[in-house]
């Protein structure tokens, strides 16, 4: 590859630390892509002779088919995806191979493939997104009306509805997809044709290279084209915003399965056993997706700190950009199915739902809210009152709408009977009527909007 200009080739140790090829294999079909675009432009610009340039086609064509059947031959001493194409077409077609490299580096080329690859991988999360938020409309749906315990610091504070607990999740979702959705608009441009650093003499149509590769538009600076990985860092965020997502979701799951809170019962598909107690079903599956959200983290703290310092414009610390973004692309596909298919399929134990938001005081803040209702108490006075109901169900060991009239109305005149209709659980719930609240008419309506948002 350089040849004319150094004597002596590479120590064995520098063969093995600048070969890229065992992870950037992975670009082959960005690679070929990039390179007929490339080669046909120069041909409808008269910079390559149509029968070269149709020559060089044949070979990539054959060559995406070799490696489509065989995977791609792994040559330290080509280095990398682009060079091992381009040798394998010189084997091909001779040194018409050579005409292809024509007023473009391997700098564009290679931000050029990995633009290409994370904007099809974009394009995979978003379809593995969407299919949770179906998932946990159906759910949502399916339990619009079950009383569930609502938890602040893990204490049981008021209750809401498992359906509006699971919208919660649909929320955060759809903040992940806008992400990733911002993310791909901003990678839609195309560097190919910034050659090393910057551009080229040759008289290139670059509008028409990012046309072919279905870019908005080519890149406007040749020096940021090339030492721009912004698109890659974005991915990584918005990747490690949805895995802190998924892993939420799973930690609530493997709390939720556990003994002590039993509110669900997670499927075989989705847990293990033990090798030494029969009894066990354990939520691995959770507590990987919870485990996939720290390396996703780290991948793009570890790319982060790669381009940090970096001076304009390609370095070849920038070659070591692509196994964090194939790491985390790899485990948040995988969380994403792990969790899809959790949603879809565990079963939800409402009646203990139930029974816990029942004996945890959880309606405590509706009379509070009653007493400032009815009786024009300040909110505050309110809490104190509620504060000693609350100590005198505790001290009798049972619920609040339990409580005999008479020993509310000791700790307050101004308590009568009507209360009892807003300390029920259902009583609770129902009436937390506001935008955004777990009333079941609101979540149901949030779930009929969603399902238009989605087009399903």
């Amino acid at each position: 590859m350089w040849g004319g200009r150094f004597a002596a080739g590479p120590a064995s140790i520098m063969r093995e630390i600048n070969a890229s090829i065992p992870f950037d294999k992975r670009l082959w079909q960005q690679d070929i892509a990039g390179s007929k675009a490339h080669v046909a432009m120069l041909a409808q610009q008269g910079i390559v002779e149509g029968e070269d340039a149709q020559a060089i086609t044949e070979g990539l064509n054959r060559i995406a088919a070799e490696y489509e059947a065989d995977g791609v031959p792994v040559d330290l001493d080509l280095e990398d995806i682009h060079m091992v194409t381009e040798s394998r077409l010189a084997q091909l077609i001779g040194p018409i191979a050579g005409r292809l490299h024509t007023a473009r580096s391997r700098n564009d080329q290679v931000a050029t493939d990995f633009r290409l690859w994370v904007r099809d991988a974009i394009d995979e999360v978003e379809a593995g997104l969407l299919g949770l938020q179906r998932a946990l409309l159906a759910r949502a749906d399916e339990h619009a009306d079950a009383v569930m315990p609502g938890f602040t610091h893990l204490q049981s504070a008021q209750p809401v509805t498992l359906g509006h607990h699971l919208m919660a999740y649909y929320e955060m979702v759809r903040r992940d997809r806008s992400r990733f959705a911002d993310a791909r608009a901003r990678a839609d441009e195309c560097p190919l044709g910034a050659a090393a650093l910057a551009g080229t003499g040759f008289p290139i149509d670059r509008q028409a290279t990012a046309e072919a590769l279905g870019f908005a538009r080519p890149t406007d600076n040749s020096l940021d084209s090339v030492s721009d990985r912004d698109f890659a860092l974005d991915y990584l965020m918005a990747a490690t915003q949805a895995s802190l997502h998924l892993s939420r979701l799973a930690e609530e799951f493997i709390i939720w399965a556990s003994q002590p809170f039993g509110f669900v019962k997670l499927p075989d598909a989705y847990s293990t056993g033990s090798s030494i107690m029969p009894q066990k079903r354990n939520p691995d599956a959770a507590e990987l997706v919870r485990g996939h959200a720290g390396r996703i983290m780290g991948c793009m703290t570890a790319l982060c700190v790669t381009m940090k310092g970096l001076p304009l414009a390609y370095s070849k610390d920038m070659q070591d950009d692509k196994p964090p973004v194939f790491e985390a692309h790899d485990l948040l596909g995988l969380s994403i199915a792990a969790m899809t298919g959790m949603i879809e399929t565990v079963t939800f134990r409402t009646d203990r739902m139930r029974g816990l938001a029942e004996s945890g005081f959880a309606t405590a803040t509706d009379l509070a809210d009653w007493l400032v209702r009815e009786g024009g108490i300040p909110f505050r006075e309110a809490h104190h009152i509620t504060g000693r109901a609350v100590a005198a169900a505790e001290a009798a060991g049972v619920p609040l709408d339990q409580l005999p009239i008479a020993t509310l109305t000791q700790i307050d005149a101004r308590i009568d009977a009507r209360v009892y209709a807003v300390l029920t659980v259902d009583a609770s719930v129902a009436s937390r009527t506001s935008h955004g609240g777990t009333a079941p008419a609101q979540v149901r309506a949030r779930i009929a909007q969603a399902r238009e948002e989605l087009g399903s």
